[in-house]
């Protein structure tokens, strides 16, 4: 689609990036490719492949590990089951064996050949299921295998399909600890795909990263060395991390040249005169009243509801939209789900559960309510927009928040900088540790396991007997305990299961919250949103897992309130940093939530304010630190107060632009500063990772402090507020309300300790 003249011409269209219609480049079918298997694809519409989809289906089937890096759509599908149909689709005595690092019984063409599918989503792999069912050939034998499968599919994929569907939690909590009944399936698999690798950073990364080493190591036990293929979003080190990833020394064949059509799209960067929230289901409305099918991405749930209801309103075609988000229930998101693919949806405001796992790409247009936090995610997002002959309208609403400012002010850093390197640590000890308990109930631990685990897992496997979790023998090290070591593992980070939402009135489940977000979403007194409806909280059982709610129609919404401390374990690493000191270590953090406010729901003026009491919630991460030096301190002369409201801005602000720098969002790290830490004895500024362990991002946050807290004082200086607004130094996810907060204080602090 062009862009509209009424958006075109509009005051607050700050940049806009055009990207001409490409036409793409094909090749001919590999000469190992079946000429059944080919037929199949040629019938499903597909005439001849992109160049790329064979350069990486060669190196597969050569039997190199491989990493395709191309953009939504540009068909990395058909890349990696090129291969896998060669394998598994055709009986074993009628495939060309072509040139081949697989086991002997894979050349020889004896027994069962499968290959296995795992993405970060079951309605990801649920899609995949479709459209391998439709590229390949009769008779092929497809399953998925997931938390929702019955016994009897459980049956069949583990004896008779070729290609099987899953997730990495199902393989860590159901495959590999009962690895004996999937021996089959182990012992013949000649492919391992990772779809959407880029999502698998961070502590989740790690986790996953330790599940695919468990994989591979159980693998060989029976017998097979299978190739694995990851599929991601453009990286800008896709072979590197992805060897990360699966345990290989050497970076991964990369297949990172597109050579599939693309359609014209605009991007236009969009700087709100009013809230964003508000402003981008203005252009929901708008752009549905034009014809066009849209995705408004937003941060958060609530946004999710409030937008879509807001542009529900002011709609006038009598098209419909709706709202999309985790905490639904897995009927209600299939239907929304459906009736997107159908068109009988012309608008969703969606959080980013709607980025991946659900084939909808090829609508009109994309409204992305803040900048999400990365590149990758932003263009994985702009990538729901156009495909084939349809072009694309991509708008980023910048939020009020100093990232967003930044990147108005700098819109090259969208435009011209390659997406963000994968953060990851397999050695991480707290991810680590526990999945080595994992592996030895599964099947002893050897010193040779190295090779799997790296180099330290020989003194992790020590500290583990010492904690009487493992027995160590000369052999190798044992599982001693009767419970299963992988219930003590859950890959996603969640605290407990999570809280379900029932109506108080009926007994109906409404939704679900993760444990930990429900403090803060669902305590006594809190105003829960659900597809456009208001819920009053009337009952909060955490140790029940329940919430029991009210449908009402209430004049104002709830903000949670808390405090947190901060307590330094371990130092690892410190340095100069301008005038101050920069150190990086492992820190312990003490969260409460302790009342929550009561706001207008049209002013947002604060109504009240109740108190909470919630238990304390503790978690060992990493954090970087900054300490101002007491001639620092001197030399500025501020009192104790204005002391700790510069600090508290000035951390705000950091928090805030650290994902310029690193691949986060806000919503991944936090921060306190103090005027005297008692661990320290100085003024110090803290930005910790959001999940146990660490995820990297504080310590590269340390890795680059001065050009980050650079960053960090431009921004404040070139806010035009006059005292701090959610442009520089406000935060949306400050525990005490934003109090005490010194925008200039804040600014004259940062330029003496960085030397400006």
């Amino acid at each position: 689609m062009a862009v509209p003249g009424w958006l075109a011409g509009d005051a607050r269209v700050v940049a806009v990036r055009h990207r001409a219609r490409l036409a793409g480049a094909t090749t001919d079918w590999p000469s190992w490719l079946p000429e059944e298997v080919r037929e199949s694809i040629v019938a499903a519409g597909i005439g001849r492949p992109w160049t790329h989809q064979v350069v990486a289906a060669e190196a597969a089937w050569s039997g190199r590990h491989v990493a395709i890096s191309t953009p939504t759509a540009s068909g990395k599908s058909l890349a990696y089951l090129m291969p896998i149909m060669a394998a598994t689709a055709v009986p074993p005595q009628r495939a060309s064996l072509g040139v081949t690092t697989g086991d002997l019984r894979s050349r020889l063409g004896v027994g069962r050949h499968t290959a296995l599918y795992l993405a970060p989503t079951k309605a990801l792999a649920h899609d995949q299921r479709v459209s391998a069912r439709r590229l390949g050939p009769p008779g092929w034998q497809v399953a998925t295998l997931d938390g929702d499968s019955a016994t009897d599919e459980r049956r069949f994929a583990r004896e008779h399909a070729g290609l099987v569907l899953s997730n990495p939690d199902m393989l860590h909590r159901s495959v590999l600890p009962n690895h004996a009944r999937w021996a089959g399936l182990l012992g013949s698999l000649r492919y391992v795909v990772v779809d959407e690798a880029h999502r698998y950073r961070g502590v989740f990364g790690s986790q996953v990263s330790a599940v695919l080493r468990r994989l591979r190591r159980l693998c060989a036990a029976y017998g097979s060395d299978p190739v694995f293929v990851l599929a991601s979003a453009t990286a800008s080190n896709a072979g590197a991390s992805g060897a990360l990833l699966i345990g290989e020394d050497s970076p991964l064949h990369e297949v990172n040249q597109d050579a599939s059509p693309h359609p014209s799209r605009d991007v236009i960067l969009w700087k709100p005169a009013s809230e964003a929230p508000r402003e981008a289901s203005e252009l929901l409305a708008r752009l549905v009243d034009d014809g066009q099918q849209v995705i408004t991405f937003v941060a958060s749930r609530s946004q999710a509801e409030l937008i879509s209801l807001r542009a529900a309103e002011r709609i006038e075609s009598g098209r419909r939209v709706a709202s999309y988000r985790s905490g639904y229930l897995a009927g209600d998101r299939r239907e929304l789900e459906a009736r997107l693919r159908n068109r009988e949806l012309a608008g969703v405001a969606a959080t980013n559960a709607l980025e991946l796992g659900v084939d909808i790409a090829g609508l009109d247009a994309v409204v992305i309510t803040g900048f999400p936090g990365t590149l990758e995610s932003f263009w994985q997002q702009a990538g729901r927009a156009g495909r084939g002959e349809r072009d694309a309208l991509v708008v980023l609403v910048a939020r009020d928040d100093p990232l967003d400012a930044h990147l108005l002010d700098h819109p090259e850093l969208i435009f011209d900088r390659p997406v963000e390197q994968t953060v990851l640590c397999p050695q991480n000890p707290y991810v680590l540790g526990p999945h080595l308990a994992a592996a030895a109930q599964e099947a002893p631990l050897k010193p040779g396991d190295e090779r799997w685990f790296g180099e330290t897992m020989s003194d992790l496997a020590a500290g583990l007997s010492t904690q009487g979790l493992l027995r160590g023998r000369p052999a190798g090290w044992f599982w001693t305990r009767p419970e299963r070591a992988v219930d003590a593992i859950d890959l996603r980070g969640a605290i407990g299961r999570p809280v379900e939402i029932i109506e108080a009135d009926t007994g109906r489940v409404v939704g679900s919250v993760d444990r930990g977000a429900a403090d803060r979403t669902v305590h006594e007194g809190a105003v829960y949103l659900h597809q456009g409806e208001q819920w009053l909280v009337t009952r909060y059982l955490p140790a029940e897992s329940v919430a029991m709610v009210k449908q009402l129609d209430l004049p104002y919404y709830t903000q949670p309130m808390g405090v947190s401390e901060v307590h330094i374990i371990s130092e690892l690493a410190r340095r100069r940093g301008g005038r101050g000191v920069v150190c990086h270590g492992v820190v312990e953090l003490a969260d409460q939530v302790t009342s929550y406010l009561r706001r207008d729901s049209v002013t947002g003026d604060v109504w009240d304010s109740t108190p909470l009491d919630l238990p304390v919630h503790r978690m060992t991460t990493q954090a970087m630190w900054w300490l101002v030096p007491d001639e620092v301190v001197a030399e500025l002369a501020f009192s104790a107060v204005r002391l700790g409201a510069a600090a508290h801005a000035a951390e705000h602000t950091a928090i805030g632009l650290l994902p310029a720098f690193a691949p986060c969002d806000r919503w991944d790290i936090g921060g306190l500063s103090t005027v005297l830490h008692p661990d320290t004895n100085q003024c110090t500024i803290f930005v910790h990772d959001g999940a146990p362990g660490g995820s990297g991002f504080a310590e590269r946050g340390f890795q680059v402090a001065e050009d980050w807290w650079g960053a960090t004082l431009e921004r404040l200086q070139g806010c035009g507020c006059d005292s701090g607004c959610p442009t520089c130094c406000v935060s949306p996810k400050c525990g005490n309300g934003n109090q005490l907060l010194d925008k200039a204080s804040a600014t004259e602090l940062l330029g003496v300790l960085l030397g400006n």
